[in-house]
């Protein structure tokens, strides 16, 4: 057995995005490369982040802020190393309302009637909006921040952000706990088949193939361990094209609906897989200017220092060079370096040259609504 004398143990949450490390484990392609590993769930962020910190994991469905914040000790723990070679999904995380607030949100997705609704409330002096992400560093907190910036409202002046974890938004927005939230699927769908939200945008109309999920590692194990994680990238990299495979879907669906994993209706999930990808056209490959662009956003609501070196701290924790090596085992295509990004709102086109201007001038394009 590759690991050694104990299973490797990966942690991770019940969503979506946590497919290919299921698909890897349940059809065998762990098995095939030799490697024996177990899955397990855990209930929040924090606890992926804690365990992996201290070995209790060896690697993690993770984050790519929260790996990216724990590198450089920014999220409440010493600096530990993260790399991060191949990347779960892009696109899943959806920004959803309660149905009540249906109106609130104008066509395409902007914000724009909610700020209308927040001055509102603020003028009668009513409690502010509670909306919900799932951890601190997450893409969906900075998408949420994004979204509202964009329409005039300050996240941390306007409305009450709390944090929640992803299986329990559907029920906090059901009992009127929250009246938003952002997370990735199954959780959005989850709210709109009980009646209870809104979708009202998605990650994929505000960032276009929006980052969320990588796998992580320790920089540390993983310089111990090279063949075993390259063993574990091959699997995974067969595991998220047998997803992204549109015959697949509906067995993928089954997959993650059971309790162990998602635990969600299948037929939910599958409606909630369409805007998901996993593999196709070098989704998997982990794109350093997509690291840029989150630690752009880290710093834009001062959550790292700006002293941080954006460049290098998404080259150390973006590995493509461990992707390519991988790929190119397995026959998969090895997509050119992404160099820059564009669509996504202000920003114009984002390189990491100009990740630190584009942070300075989202801070000061923060606008308050009075």
């Amino acid at each position: 057995m590759m690991n050694g004398e104990r299973p490797l143990r990966f942690g991770f949450i019940a969503l979506n995005d946590a497919a290919t490390l299921i698909v890897a484990r349940t059809r065998g392609l762990f098995a095939a490369e030799g490697l024996d590993v177990e899955l397990v769930r855990e209930v929040s962020w924090a606890t992926i982040r804690d365990k992996l910190n201290v070995g209790a994991l060896d690697g993690a469905h993770m984050l790519a802020p929260l790996a990216l914040a724990t590198s450089i000790g920014a999220a409440g723990a010493e600096p530990t190393p993260l790399v991060a070679p191949l990347v779960l999904n892009l696109n899943g995380p959806a920004i959803t309302l309660a149905s009540r607030l249906a109106g609130a949100a104008a066509a395409g997705g902007q914000a724009d009637g909610l700020a209308r609704l927040i001055a509102r409330r603020r003028d009668e002096g009513a409690s502010p909006i509670t909306l919900a992400v799932v951890f601190p560093f997450s893409t969906h907190n900075y998408l949420l921040r994004d979204w509202l910036a964009r329409a005039g409202v300050d996240p941390d002046r306007d409305v009450r952000l709390a944090v929640a974890p992803p299986s329990r938004m559907t029920g906090l927005l059901v009992e009127g706990v929250v009246e938003g939230f952002c997370v990735t699927e199954p959780w959005d769908t989850a709210a709109v088949k009980a009646g209870a939200g809104l979708i009202v945008a998605r990650g994929s109309q505000l960032w276009p193939r929006t980052p969320d999920k990588v796998f992580a590692v320790a920089e540390a194990w993983a310089a111990r361990h090279p063949e075993t994680l390259q063993a574990l990238l091959r699997a995974m990299i067969r595991a998220a094209a047998w997803a992204d495979e549109a015959g697949n879907r509906a067995e993928l669906a089954a997959l993650l609906a059971q309790p162990r994993y998602v635990g969600a209706d299948a037929a939910t999930i599958e409606e909630s897989l369409a805007d998901m990808v996993f593999h196709a056209d070098g989704a998997s490959a982990p794109e350093p200017a997509h690291a840029g662009w989150l630690l752009s956003q880290m710093m834009r609501w001062a959550h790292v220092g700006a002293h941080i070196d954006i460049g290098a701290v998404a080259r150390r924790v973006y590995r493509p060079d461990l992707y390519a090596t991988a790929a190119a085992a397995v026959g998969a295509a090895v997509p050119a370096r992404l160099e820059t990004l564009e669509g996504y709102g202000d920003a114009g086109v984002f390189s990491l040259a100009t990740a630190r201007d584009h942070a300075v001038s989202g801070r000061m394009s923060r606008i308050p609504t009075g």
